[in-house]
């Protein structure tokens, strides 16, 4: 299951003179991500580099930010793969410390600030979420919105004619129980109509 973080972490480490800054946080879609990213650079405009990878569902991006190709931004977006990682921005400042480290010690650096903060990181599951439309009776309105309460869900796109139609986000491993306290609201009645949506 994909995981994300429960809160940022921020690590400072050195090597062969050179600061590398870390922070690995949860960020909700890639817009926030590029916000952040652009916040730090901001903060930090005198520093040699600023380096990301993030991973959010369906958008990805990385960057070396001036470090030879292939070794920042994808060694640091290959550590966020390899955990899972999903709704999440890393970040690494660099503060040249004057000694070359070579293609292999940055990726070793970059990858490996990451790998660092990441284990003081606390972990939360991924839910995927999963979209419900239902079709009821007026009479039953009433017991809906107390199941849909009980499970704090929301009843969204509410249409009012014969029946009320209205569509409802709940996750995978909600589903079931939902569905099950929902048809048990007029069980057998061909009336109320639920369904996971295309």
């Amino acid at each position: 299951m994909p995981v994300t973080l429960a809160a940022p972490v921020f690590i400072e480490i050195e090597i062969k003179k050179s600061r590398f800054l870390a922070w690995v946080e949860p960020v909700a879609d890639a817009t926030a991500a590029k916000a952040r990213i652009e916040a730090l650079r901001s903060q930090y405009l005198d520093a040699r580099h600023v380096c990301f990878a993030f991973y959010v569902q369906g958008n990805s991006g990385m960057s070396d930010d001036g470090e030879p190709s292939g070794t920042a931004g994808k060694p640091m977006f290959n550590v966020l793969n390899h955990k899972n990682l999903v709704n999440v921005l890393a970040v690494v400042v660099r503060y040249f410390g004057g000694i070359k480290l070579g293609a292999g010690g940055l990726s070793r650096a970059y990858g490996g600030a990451v790998s660092q903060a990441l284990e003081s990181a606390e972990y939360l599951p991924v839910e995927t979420p999963v979209k419900l439309e239902v079709r009821f009776p007026f009479a039953l309105e009433s017991s809906i919105r107390r199941i849909c309460r009980h499970h704090d869900l929301d009843l969204d796109q509410i249409q009012y004619s014969e029946y009320v139609q209205a569509v409802l986000m709940t996750t995978e491993s909600q589903l079931n129980q939902v569905m099950v306290d929902l048809k048990a609201v007029s069980p057998g009645s061909s009336d109320l109509d639920v369904h996971v949506a295309d």
